[in-house]
């Protein structure tokens, strides 16, 4: 999916903040949550997420998607990560 193509959908699903985030390499950041909902597409490097019991290790082209509230934790690869994300606040 390209990133015009990702944009469109993230539009078409309500996803009104986009932002691009960049990661440092190896890094990490231990359990957290986020108030909305995401959706991401890697553009560069690596990422692990842990959440629920569930390992999900993407890439380049590789998209994924987080509840709002869900505690997670995120390792970077040795390039760090760089993704397009989709932010929807969570419904009431």
């Amino acid at each position: 999916m390209t990133e015009t193509e990702f944009r469109q959908r993230l539009a078409e699903q309500g996803f009104e903040a986009v932002v691009t985030v960049e990661r440092e390499p190896n890094g990490s950041l231990d359990t957290h949550t986020h108030p909305f909902e995401a959706q991401a597409l890697i553009l560069s490097g690596e990422i692990t997420i842990v959440a629920e019991g569930q390992t999900m290790h993407c890439g380049p082209g590789d998209i994924f998607r987080l509840d709002a509230n869900i505690p997670h934790t995120e390792c970077y690869g040795p390039q760090g990560v760089t993704y397009l994300a989709g932010r929807k606040p969570a419904a009431c």
